[in-house]
């Protein structure tokens, strides 16, 4: 006799089981050749690392080469700089050679007459003055004025009636030049009042 067929779907196991599960899920890309890294991954394209080198090489080179020329550069001015220096401070004795000969000049005949060597004394410094301003060092010896700190420098205070308070009452020491061009300030006794 036959045997009957049996449910045996009790004996199978759950619907989807041992199978990944269903959804979206992404499909797996196939392999492509990027994805196994050959011989050349490192340096890129066959031949590629000759030609970063080449490149590298080049511009090192170039960088040496910025380099020298800024050293050069350097160089080159500190000589022109010290040339243009030379320069201006030989001008600048040679325009005070006229003074030395006009005081040379005046000690020469000092013995003649004393009041001629006064006024020789007084037409030199006059020349020196000259020069001075000719070369930008304005003088200012002004008594009256206000007192300014940027071109006088106390060196005293004194009582003065007649004076307005803080003005130059007496100028001790004549300056030259004025702001950032200065050689000296005036030396001043200021006036103030009790």
């Amino acid at each position: 006799m036959p045997i009957p067929p049996q449910d045996r779907s009790s004996d199978l196991p759950p619907e989807g089981a041992g199978q990944p599960p269903q959804g979206n899920l992404p499909e797996p890309a196939p392999p492509t050749a990027e994805a196994e890294p050959g011989p050349d991954a490192a340096t890129g394209p066959a031949g590629g690392e000759d030609e970063y080198t080449a490149a590298l090489k080049e511009l090192e080179d170039r960088w040496r080469r910025a380099l020298a020329d800024l050293d050069n550069l350097r160089k080159r001015h500190a000589r022109e700089l010290d040339r243009e220096r030379a320069v201006e401070r030989a001008r600048t004795a040679a325009a005070f050679l006229p003074v030395i000969d006009n005081l040379e000049l005046a000690l020469h005949h000092a013995g003649s007459d004393p009041g001629a060597i006064v006024e020789g004394v007084r037409a030199v410094r006059d020349q020196a003055v000259s020069l001075l301003e000719r070369l930008g060092y304005e003088r200012h010896a002004e008594t009256g004025v206000p007192f300014d700190p940027s071109r006088h420098e106390v060196v005293g205070v004194v009582q003065d009636p007649d004076a307005e308070p803080n003005t130059v009452a007496q100028v001790l020491r004549p300056g030259y030049g004025e702001a950032e061009r200065q050689l000296r300030p005036a030396a001043v006794t200021v006036a103030k009042r009790e």
